[in-house]
C-alpha cells in the first residue's frame, strides 16, 4: 500500500525530517542519511506541540517525516508504570499529533513502533513457527508501555499516510550501546531463554529508508524472519567475541520477582516484509553478518 504525496521529491531527491535526535534510532537514521547523501533535518518541536510541528515542517519542507521519538523508560519499561501521564503524552498524544499534522500536509510518516504488543498464545504457540501477522489484534497488556503502544497503533490505522514499523528487541553492531539488546543481556546477572523475533538495525534501518522512498504505508512487522533465543545469542557472543563469557538462566517466574511489569515474548510473521524485500536475511544469518562477524574482526585487530 502506498500514498501519493503532495510535495513529491524535488529534482535533487528527498528530504527527510526526523524526530528523535537524541535517541538511538534517530541518531542512526541521521548517520545513514549523511552516508547516503540524503538531505535531512532533525525536528526541534515537541511531538505533543502541534504549532511547533507545523513550524518544523514549514521551515524544512520535507518529502517524508520519520518518528523515532517516544518514551521507552529508563533504565527500562518499568519506568512507564510509575510515569503514566508522561508515557501517554509522548507515545499516544505526541505520535497522534505528528501523524495528524503530516496528514494535513500530505506527508508520509514513517513511525518506529513496537512489536512488543503480543505474547505467545494457543494460536501462536512458542516454537510453532506460527507468527502474529499485521492484522492481528494485540494480546499483550502486561506493561503500561505496551498498552500505550497498542492504543496508538489501533488509532493510527485511521491515518492512511502512516507507515507503522513494529520493531522488536533492537540489535545493532554497536555492542557498547546500552540500548542494544545484546549489550543488555550480556550485563544481566541472569537471563530467561525464550525464542523471539528481533530487529537487526544495521539491516533494517536502510530498508525503512527505502520504504519511505517507495511511499509504503500501513502496518509492517519490522523484524528479521524467524526467531532466536537469549542463549543462542549469548553462545554467538561467546564464540565470536569473548570465549570466557558465561551466563546463568532463570525462569519467567523467577524473572517476575525482579521486574515490575511482565515482558512480551512472541514471534512475528514477516511474510509481508519479505515479499517487498526478498533479500532480507533470517535473524541468525543477519546476526552473524551484521553484528558478530564485524565485531570479531575488530577484536582480532
Amino acid at each position: 500500500m502506498g500514498l501519493k504525496t503532495e510535495n513529491g521529491s524535488a529534482a535533487s531527491g528527498f528530504k527527510f525530517l526526523i524526530y528523535g535526535r537524541t535517541g538511538w534510532i534517530g541518531g542512526l537514521l541521521g548517520r545513514l542519511c549523511t552516508e547516503r547523501g540524503i538531505p535531512f533535518a532533525y525536528g526541534a518541536g515537541r511531538l505533543e506541540n502541534r504549532v511547533q510541528l507545523e513550524d518544523d515542517i514549514a521551515e524544512n519542507s520535507p518529502t517524508h517525516v520519520f518518528n523515532a521519538a517516544g518514551v521507552t523508560g529508563r533504565p527500562n519499561v518499568d519506568w512507564c508504570e510509575t510515569h503514566r501521564a508522561e508515557t501517554i503524552r509522548a507515545n499516544v498524544v505526541g505520535t497522534l499529533t505528528l501523524a495528524d499534522v503530516c496528514r494535513q500536509r500530505g506527508l508520509i510518516l514513517i513511525n518506529y513502533a513496537t512489536g512488543c504488543i503480543f505474547e505467545y498464545d494457543d494460536k501462536h504457540p512458542l516454537g510453532s513457527g506460527v507468527g502474529f501477522v499485521e492484522e492481528d489484534t494485540p494480546n499483550f497488556v502486561g506493561s503500561f508501555y505496551s498498552k500505550t503502544k497498542a492504543m496508538v497503533e489501533e488509532l493510527l490505522k485511521n491515518y492512511e499516510n502512516v507507515c507503522t514499523l513494529r520493531v522488536r528487541m533492537p540489535i545493532s553492531s554497536d555492542l557498547a550501546n546500552p540500548r542494544n539488546f545484546i549489550t543488555k543481556i550480556t550485563r544481566y546477572d541472569k537471563v530467561v531463554n525464550i525464542p523471539n523475533s528481533m530487529t537487526i538495525l544495521d539491516e533494517l534501518l536502510p530498508i525503512s529508508i527505502e520504504m519511505a522512498k517507495r511511499n509504503l504505508t500501513g502496518i509492517w512487522n519490522f523484524t528479521n524472519p524467524g526467531v532466536v533465543s537469549h542463549n543462542e545469542i549469548l553462545e554467538m557472543y561467546r564464540d565470536y567475541i569473548d570465549p570466557k563469557f558465561t551466563w546463568k538462566n532463570f525462569t519467567l517466574e523467577e524473572q517476575a520477582k525482579v521486574i515490575v511489569a511482565p515482558r512480551s515474548n512472541n514471534e512475528l510473521d514477516t511474510t509481508k516484509l519479505n515479499n517487498e524485500f526478498p533479500e532480507l536475511l533470517p535473524i541468525k544469518e543477519s546476526l552473524i553478518k551484521y553484528v558478530f562477524q564485524p565485531n570479531k574482526k575488530k577484536s582480532a585487530s
